[in-house]
């Protein structure tokens, strides 16, 4: 489990990066990019083969994991202007 979450921190910028710049070359809908990232993070992650000996089910559980985690780490440093559907700031 140790060497699963350790390749999926290793993943997670990677695809941060990835999702980034599809959403600058591509007009995604914001609702989709949660899943734009698990996707790209399990492609990453099966692809992944020649860099550590994981098997093709742990790789897929590191990918999807970072996917998830690179979409909350950009939640989190993203600072957004304006008020909410209730109406608060």
């Amino acid at each position: 489990m140790r060497q699963t979450l350790s390749f999926g921190t290793v993943l997670l910028p990677i695809i941060l990066a990835l999702v980034e710049g599809a959403k600058k070359s591509f007009p995604i809908k914001k609702n989709l990019i949660p899943t734009l990232a698990v996707v790209i993070g399990l492609f990453i992650g099966f692809a992944a083969s020649p860099f550590t000996d994981l098997d093709v089910t742990l790789r897929l559980w590191a990918g999807g994991l970072a996917g998830l985690s690179a979409t909350g780490l950009f939640e989190v440093f993203n600072i957004r202007k304006g008020v909410t559907k209730g109406g608060e700031a």
